[in-house]
C-alpha cells in the first residue's frame, strides 16, 4: 500500500504540490484566525470580571445542562438566528463564545460579528479546556 502511495505522489507530482501548498495555506489560515479571534480560559475570565463579559454557551440542551459557565446564555447554535435579538443589549460588551471543544463556535462568532458584535470572541478549547483548566462550572 505504501508502495502504491509513493508511486501515485512519482507520478502526479503537481497534484501532490498542490495539494501540499493548499494544506499549508489551510493551516496557517486556521492558526491565524484561532490567534486572534479566540480567548483563553484566562482571558475569558479576565474579561468576565473585570469587562462584565457575556458569555454565550451555544451547545445543545444535554451538554448545557451538564456544566456550563456561571451566567453563561444559553442559545444552541441551531437557533442563533432567531434568538440573536436576546443579545442586542450586550453589543458593546465583550461576548465570549462557548461551544464543546471550540471549534464550532467561528460560525457563530462570524453571525454575531454580522449582527454589530463589536467583540466578538471564541473561548479557545471550548467547554473541555474550561475544565481541563479546572475553573468552576455550573450544573443543572
Amino acid at each position: 500500500m505504501i508502495d502504491q502511495l509513493f508511486e501515485f505522489a512519482q507520478n502526479h507530482l503537481l497534484l501532490v504540490g498542490a495539494f501540499l501548498l493548499v494544506l499549508l495555506a489551510w493551516l496557517l489560515y486556521e492558526t491565524r484566525s484561532a490567534a486572534s479571534n479566540g480567548v483563553t480560559s484566562g482571558e475569558a475570565t479576565h474579561l468576565i470580571n473585570r469587562e462584565n463579559a457575556v458569555v454565550l454557551d451555544i451547545r445543545e440542551d444535554k451538554e448545557f445542562k451538564a456544566g456550563h459557565i456561571a451566567g453563561a446564555r444559553h442559545i444552541p447554535q441551531s437557533k442563533l438566528d432567531d434568538r440573536m435579538a436576546e443579545l442586542d443589549n450586550s453589543k458593546d460588551k465583550p461576548v465570549i463564545i462557548a461551544c464543546k471543544h471550540g471549534q464550532s463556535s467561528g460560525v457563530a462568532q462570524a453571525k454575531l460579528a454580522k449582527a454589530g458584535f463589536e467583540r466578538a470572541l471564541k473561548l479557545k478549547g471550548g467547554m473541555a479546556q474550561w475544565q481541563a483548566d479546572s475553573l468552576p462550572v455550573v450544573k443543572k
